[in-house]
């Protein structure tokens, strides 16, 4: 199968010569690769991608897999309304 064929990272679309690209300039890293293919940081938070991509760094360095660092976790954020924000700028005043 062709490595454009294969989607890596379903929610940013990512496919598998994607990683490969990137991986050949150098950039080796879980996070390197995520700040520059957005992988991990769709709906699923990497659940879905982040062994994938994991797997397919420690192929290309030829080191185990436990060697390569998995991808930063951040909680995600909600949102806030702008009427909470209007009526906090009221209290303020």
């Amino acid at each position: 199968m062709n490595k454009r064929d294969i989607i890596i990272c379903r929610c940013e679309d990512v496919t598998l010569q994607d990683i490969h690209n990137l991986m050949d300039k150098g950039y080796t890293s879980f996070e390197e690769l995520k700040r520059l293919l957005r992988i991990g940081m769709g709906p699923c938070q990497g659940n879905t991608c982040g062994q994938l991509v994991q797997r397919e760094i420690s192929k290309y360095l030829k080191v185990k897999l436990e060697a390569v660092k998995i991808q930063k976790v951040r909680p995600l954020t909600t949102g806030v309304k702008l009427n909470s924000i209007n009526e906090g700028a009221r209290d303020e005043s």
